[in-house]
């Protein structure tokens, strides 16, 4: 039996109260053309190992502002689409001491992002930058690099301090933790977007804390980082619905505030996906090194970013067919 198919049995867990683990947590959503196909993902073990390189050190994973829209103790699960409709991801992780190569086991990976339209749970009365909960305002997508200071009240703006949540929803938010080899994988819906920031996933990696009945309790944050999306996956999925109906102006890779432009050190994922039809789904890996004696809760400027680098870290991310 895998890790993966033995997580199935454990229950879910908030930080601080027990939660039995609902039927099919780690199931498939019914999303976009109907139910997930069991061929879709298959190897929902995402052994991202083979893609990365065994053995092959990694500089540290870019730092990044956490953004004012992180919730703590939201429920530890892999599967956190709950209601949402959007293009399957399957986010496969794999972390790393960015010193030694070593997996780090039992840390504990926070991931939140916005949904199909470009809302964020908990936060549902701001919208995506429009206002209302829905879609922003109908406007052409920008063509130019954006002109003044990058927007801070917006959902996950790349500056601003830590609002309270206004709402009790928690789609799209959840936690996990790797095993022996560093490995993690969450089932999610691919992120939309809203104005003033690329597509994007928040990232925060705990170390040091102990796991227990109750959840994860103490340790620290050694990394708080976004994981991005290439600008052809993007558009590939505009073209899918709930995303057609997102009419917020959109922000580019290229164009992004908080993205260094370093490609994989920088969090631009590794996609895998039929182009000819995305709505099936999309594997999306990455090694994430970091530095586990380090405090990285993301609430100053992000450290400017290392000019040392391994071959291997210097390469883009590629989106496959499959």
């Amino acid at each position: 039996m895998t890790d993966y198919q033995e997580a199935h049995r454990e229950r879910e867990l908030t930080r601080r109260t027990v939660v039995v683990a609902g039927a099919g947590g780690i199931a498939a959503a019914g999303l976009v053309g109907g139910a997930l196909t069991t061929t879709a993902f298959a190897g929902d073990g995402a052994d991202t190992s083979a893609e990365d390189g065994a053995g092959v050190c990694y500089r540290l994973t870019s730092e990044t502002v956490e953004g004012p829209y992180y919730i703590d103790a939201d429920k530890l699960r892999r599967d956190i689409t709950e209601d949402r409709e959007g293009i399957p991801l399957l986010l496969g992780l794999k972390v790393i001491d960015s010193e030694t190569c070593r997996p780090i086991r039992d840390a504990a990976v926070d991931i939140w992002h916005c949904d199909a339209v470009g809302v964020y749970s908990g936060y549902e009365n701001q919208g995506n930058g429009g206002g209302g909960g829905g879609p922003a305002p109908t406007g052409e997508p920008p063509t130019g690099t954006p002109t003044g200071e990058p927007p801070t009240g917006g959902p996950g703006g790349g500056g601003g301090g830590h609002q309270e949540p206004t709402d009790d929803t928690r789609y799209l938010r959840g936690t996990w933790r790797t095993d022996r080899h560093g490995h993690v994988t969450f089932r999610t819906v691919f992120p939309g977007w809203y104005r003033g920031r690329c597509v994007h996933i928040h990232v925060k990696v705990y170390v040091d804390g102990e796991w227990t009945d109750a959840g994860y309790e103490g340790g620290h944050a050694c990394h708080t980082g976004q994981f991005f999306f290439d600008e052809e996956s993007v558009l590939a999925s505009a073209e899918v619905e709930p995303y057609a109906s997102n009419a917020a102006e959109r922000t580019t890779l290229t164009e992004d505030t908080i993205y260094d432009q370093s490609g994989t050190p920088g969090g631009l994922l590794k996609l895998r996906y039929d182009r000819r039809n995305i709505a099936r789904g999309v594997r999306g890996s990455l090694t994430v090194g970091v530095d586990p004696d380090a405090t990285q809760d993301g609430q100053g400027a992000p450290p400017q970013p290392s000019t040392s680098a391994s071959p291997s870290a210097s390469a883009s991310a590629s989106a496959e067919t499959s």
